[in-house]
């Protein structure tokens, strides 16, 4: 077992206190949004006390036989296949898409060949992967996902009054099909035809109003202020009217396909994904937006968000299995009652601390970690035994 220490993101949406206070360290004012726990090059987590490897990175490459297993590695290659992470937005992250598999290849494959920089603040694949990814709320979290039914869509902006709102109704109403959103979207976002900020905050504006006087989606309103709020102006504000919200309470999960439009508004989670850095914007960032690719990646079927549930064993462990190859996310928990188990589990794991005291014990070997810490498990270790007094752990591995 290998102690790691996750790689602290200081991205603006970030939440200054909400990993702090998990951790159990003080907050310094600057917006700590994630926290890493992986081996993807641009942050692997070091690993601790371990004077032959300095990260996951260097530990997994030595020996991804070993480290890996071979029917990771051989499914893989070298590359452990998933991320884990904490997340906290404060404020709505961007408006955004993952691409899938083989788009991801061409594309990185494309701008490795024109040159651009790895770290270059224009590119828009970091790396060849796809990035599906599974949300596990800690606290209330909010997000939008997906796209709206088409005719929802349409309520939601009859009577808005405003020329913007209008032409979109209208499209909606004659194409009230996966190309009607298509049109809709596109429409918003692409340059030649996306509105400007004043026909914006009109909408914003009509919004606000009618949470006043009377509304089909008090939530749809009420976003519409907060992004409007937060990137006044940005056509994004609009477009949130097209897609679902979704509210998790703790310990509930939602998946996020390749190609999946999404923006996490607000809350504390654990996400596990495909091991990428892989994001496609198009709105309500300050970072790199790259409309035309990431309108090129956009699954329009309108569809419900992808709840989990967990399954059980006949134990204190929810298994949340994500429909990919390349992850799933196992919730443990301890206490008095439980006892010690043995913590399920194949190939190589990470275990992340959430709540309270657990301990990890394989052979001699026992580690003891609290929230916001994390053990790696190679493939060739086997699986070990857990306790500890209202403890939960998390475990990312490989199906």
């Amino acid at each position: 077992m290998h102690r790691i220490r996750g790689v602290v993101r200081h991205y603006d949406w970030g939440s200054p206190d909400a990993i702090p206070a998990l951790v159990g360290v003080p907050a310094t004012g600057e917006p700590v949004a994630e926290l890493w726990f992986g081996a993807h090059p641009s942050a692997p987590a070091p690993l601790e006390g371990d004077g032959a490897h300095r990260d996951l990175l260097s530990l997994v490459e030595a020996d991804p036989a070993g480290v890996l297993g071979d029917d990771v590695s051989e499914r893989f290659g070298r590359q452990l296949p998933f991320m884990l992470k904490l997340i906290a937005p404060v404020r709505p992250l961007s408006l955004q898409v993952h691409p899938d598999l083989a788009r991801a290849r061409v594309r990185f494959a494309a701008e490795e060949a024109a040159g651009i920089a790895i770290d270059s603040p224009l590119r828009s694949y970091r790396d060849a992967n796809h990035k599906p990814e599974l949300v596990y709320a800690l606290t209330r979290f909010e997000a939008l996902c997906g796209f709206r039914a088409p005719r929802r869509a349409a309520e939601l902006l009859a009577g808005l009054g405003t020329p913007l709102t209008d032409a979109l109704h209208r499209q909606l109403r004659a194409e009230p099909n996966s190309e009607g959103v298509r049109r809709a979207f596109t429409s918003l976002l692409t340059l030649v035809s996306r509105p400007s900020p004043g026909a914006v905050a009109d909408v914003a504006a009509a919004c606000a109003r009618r949470l006043e006087a009377g509304t089909p989606s008090v939530r749809a309103d009420r976003t519409v202020a907060l992004l409007q709020k937060v990137h006044p102006g940005d056509p994004g504000v609009v477009a949130s009217l097209l897609l679902n919200p979704v509210t998790l309470h703790p310990g509930e999960a939602l998946f996020v396909p390749a190609g999946g439009v999404h923006a996490y508004l607000s809350g504390l989670a654990v996400e596990v994904m495909a091991s990428s850095d892989n994001v496609l914007r198009a709105g309500l960032t300050t970072k790199h937006i790259d409309v035309p690719e990431m309108l090129a990646c956009v699954d329009y079927v309108a569809a419900p968000p992808i709840r989990l549930a967990p399954e059980y064993f006949g134990g204190p462990v929810g298994v949340f299995y994500a429909p990919v190859d390349d992850f799933e996310l196992s919730v443990a928990r301890v206490s008095d009652e439980t006892g010690s188990y043995e913590l399920r589990g194949r190939g190589p794991r990470i275990a992340l601390c959430v709540a309270g005291e657990v301990t990890l014990e394989e052979g001699d070997d026992a580690v003891t970690i609290t929230p916001g810490h994390a053990i790696f498990l190679p493939a060739s270790e086997p699986r070990p035994v857990i306790s500890g007094r209202c403890g939960t752990v998390v475990q990312a591995d490989v199906p």
